[in-house]
């Protein structure tokens, strides 16, 4: 945030410079117009996520495999122990809540990881087009949910806020749009601990923590 103010300070300063050679009324028109740009920049600025901000105006990382350098930033615990406590609405609570259920014990890349993938079935016209439906479907089904704890016959308990408060971070950051730079347009996953029959059919993109993750082949004519 500091360094897109500097940018702009500096620019006030070099624009007042060149504005001294030129006639008074000129001079205070151009200084109006730029006034009011300025003005609005810094309205947009202050509506943009800071963590937004700091991808922007950070030195890129150096290049990783399957992370981009502009989405590394994200992946530092630290860096998500720094962002304000999340909230949002309905499609915010039922992806944080798939978090917590699903990879609340996984490493901050193993969150993302799993939220990617729900991500990219929103995405896919191969799903409903929302996080809640999404992460819903099938729920009531034996064996036809598609994350497991909507099926499980437990019920739906936090009891670890702390736990809470970090995948809710990870789940606003990502409804915010953050590139999704870890599992390869993913939309399946399993842990290591199961071999499931489809795990066999669908190539696989990744394995972050105790995940392995696969993209969804795409149905063509033929197939």
């Amino acid at each position: 945030m500091m360094s897109i103010m500097k940018a702009i300070t500096a620019a006030i300063a070099a624009a007042t410079i060149s504005f001294t050679a030129l006639p008074a009324a000129a001079d205070e028109t151009l200084a109006s117009r730029l006034s009011t740009i300025i003005g609005q920049e810094r309205s947009a600025l202050s509506m943009v996520p800071e963590y937004q901000l700091d991808l922007l105006t950070s030195l890129p990382a150096g290049n990783e495999d399957d992370v981009t350098a502009e989405a590394q930033l994200i992946y530092s615990r630290d860096f998500l122990a720094d962002q304000p406590s999340a909230d949002g609405g309905a499609q915010w609570e039922c992806l944080a809540e798939a978090l917590y259920f699903e990879a609340r014990g996984e490493t901050v890349r193993g969150m993302f990881a799993v939220g990617e993938v729900i991500l990219n079935r929103v995405d896919s016209n191969n799903y409903p087009d929302t996080l809640c439906n999404v992460i819903n479907q099938g729920t009531g089904r034996k064996y036809g949910c598609q994350f497991t704890y909507t099926c499980d016959g437990k019920a739906e308990v936090i009891a670890e806020p702390q736990s809470w408060e970090r995948v809710g971070k990870v789940a606003r950051i990502l409804v915010d749009g953050v590139p999704r730079a870890l599992t390869g347009g993913a939309t399946h996953y399993h842990t290591k601990a199961v071999n499931p029959s489809w795990a066999q059919r669908y190539p696989r993109t990744a394995t972050i923590g105790s995940h392995h993750f696969y993209r969804q082949p795409v149905r063509t004519a033929s197939n």
